[in-house]
């Protein structure tokens, strides 16, 4: 039997079990899935999607395991692109005016998302880096 020293609760910076595989492919889908629903609301992509862009690279950064930390480290900047790639090739005025190339809808739609990327990437970074630490003074016996 454990001694209570031993059975001690486990603290935010431990929770994140999941395969980097998998919060990758979720957070993407739920990312994709906040884009259809923000353009069915509006015109184009607006703060629906920022707030929800941050939420889900804080969620991924808290739900990875840590040997997975770089797929999740490495996912805000290619899940914003991806979905501004997606939205230039299949509607571009929705994040750029409608006679742009595709690298400038590109570049717009980043841009006008900016800080949305900014915040999420430092947010996913931040949190993984305190998570690393925390395992790094306090290791699973």
């Amino acid at each position: 039997m454990s001694s209570p020293a031993q059975r001690r609760h486990r603290t935010l910076w431990e929770e994140g079990r999941r395969p980097g595989r998998e919060v990758a492919s979720l957070a993407v889908a739920l990312l994709l899935s906040a884009t259809v629903l923000d353009l069915a609301l509006s015109e184009g992509l607006g703060l629906f999607f920022d707030l929800t862009f941050v939420t889900l690279c804080v969620g991924a950064a808290l739900a990875v395991r840590p040997p997975d930390f770089f797929a999740v480290g490495v996912l805000p900047p290619l899940a914003m692109a991806l979905v501004v790639l997606l939205l230039g090739i299949s509607d571009r005025d929705s994040i750029a005016r409608a006679d742009d190339g595709l690298a400038q809808a590109l570049l717009s739609g980043l841009s006008r998302h900016g800080i949305a990327l900014a915040l999420g990437y430092a947010a996913c970074l931040g949190l993984l880096a305190l998570r690393r630490s925390f395992a790094e003074r306090h290791p699973r016996g």
